[in-house]
Order: structure tokens, then C-alpha cells, then sequence
């Protein structure tokens, strides 16, 4: 009996952290940074992460028994950040514990964002919520392939283009579109749609 409470109460924490299937959860954003006051140590200010690697845009400090180093974490934006940091304040959620109105966010990992200066990671904070959903990606998983929105061939705009409405030939409401292309003219014309609305 107590094996079913604990595994009950293990998926209840981790439904609250926003740990599903698809690698979202529940986060809360802080920033820290290299120059200019209080917000960096040492080892920021020299732009040594915990991971060896150099720190720059782009990269944050998680707990890395619930983010793996090397993962991609996807912001709501759609920027993703590089984890290859980490620090007390991340790894016991101080600020989610202190920050979060709700237990979710009470539950909240601290996912700390890297900025070169203190003017650059205060400007940011103001402008994005302190909470959001991110994606994790873990490390070696394949890329995943941006779409291709853009189309090789011309859009083809005839000059003028009139309307007749079947319905006025006793069809049940059936709009034909007739194109003259011999004569330039203004691309958009008023014409009267079959509920009688004038539109463009």
C-alpha cells in the first residue's frame, strides 16, 4: 500500500511540474549575467559555466538531475537556450519556492537565462512573465526540421476581375468569377457578394 501512495504522489508531482510526454513543463525564468553589479559570480564574470564550456548569449543554468546538460531549452518565443550551467539558487527553485502563488509554480523548475549585462538580462525579465511552459530537447535528440513557408512560383494577380452571381440565373447561390486581363485597371474592385454586404 505504501509503493501505490508513493508511485500516486510521485505522478501527482510530476503532473504539477508539467512533465508530460512531449518534454513541457512548468518553469520559472531568472536571469543572471557577467557585468555590471550584483548577479554574477566568479566564475560568471570569467564566463566559466559548470560544464567547462565558455558562457554567452544564448546559454542558462538548470538543475541538471531534472535538465540534462547539453539539452535545448525552447522558450515560448521560440528561442532556445543551451543548458551548460547550473548554481544553488537553480537547483533548490528558490525563486519559484519565493516567486510561485500556486503550487505548480510553488513546483516550478528554475531555468536561470545567461546575459552579457545587467542592463541586457533586467530589460528582458520586464518584458517576458516570470512562469512559462517551455520544451526541453534532450541532448543527441535529432533537429527538428524547420517547414518551409516560402513558394517558388509568382502569385499571378489578373488587373480586374468581375463577379457574377448565378443566383440571379436561378442557381442556388453559386458564385462564378469571370477574369479580363486586356484592360489595366485598379486590383480591387467593390462587388456586391450574394447576401448583399458590400466587400472588397
Amino acid at each position: 500500500m505504501k509503493q501505490l501512495i508513493v508511485l500516486l504522489s510521485l505522478g501527482v508531482i510530476a503532473t504539477a511540474n508539467g512533465f508530460t510526454g512531449d518534454n513541457s513543463l512548468l518553469a520559472r525564468v531568472t536571469v543572471y549575467w557577467a557585468h555590471g553589479g550584483q548577479g554574477a559570480d566568479r566564475y560568471t564574470r570569467q564566463h566559466q559555466s559548470a560544464t567547462g564550456l565558455r558562457l554567452q548569449q544564448g546559454h542558462c543554468a538548470v538543475d541538471p538531475q531534472k535538465i540534462p546538460y547539453g539539452s535545448r531549452v525552447v522558450l515560448p518565443d521560440g528561442s532556445a537556450l543551451s543548458a551548460v550551467d547550473t548554481g544553488s539558487a537553480v537547483r533548490n527553485r528558490k525563486a519559484a519556492r519565493r516567486l510561485g502563488r500556486t503550487i505548480p509554480e510553488r513546483n516550478a523548475v528554475v531555468i536561470d537565462k545567461f546575459f552579457e549585462t545587467k542592463r541586457q538580462a533586467l530589460a528582458w525579465a520586464n518584458a517576458n512573465p516570470p512562469f512559462v511552459n517551455v520544451k526541453v530537447i534532450p541532448p543527441g535528440a535529432p533537429a527538428v526540421a524547420k517547414p518551409n513557408i516560402t513558394n517558388s512560383q509568382p502569385i499571378v494577380l489578373s488587373p480586374t476581375t468581375t463577379m457574377a452571381n448565378a443566383a440571379k440565373a436561378g442557381s442556388t447561390g453559386a458564385v462564378t468569377a469571370t477574369t479580363s486581363a486586356s484592360a489595366p485597371g485598379p486590383i480591387g474592385v467593390i462587388v456586391r457578394n450574394p447576401l448583399g454586404r458590400l466587400g472588397r
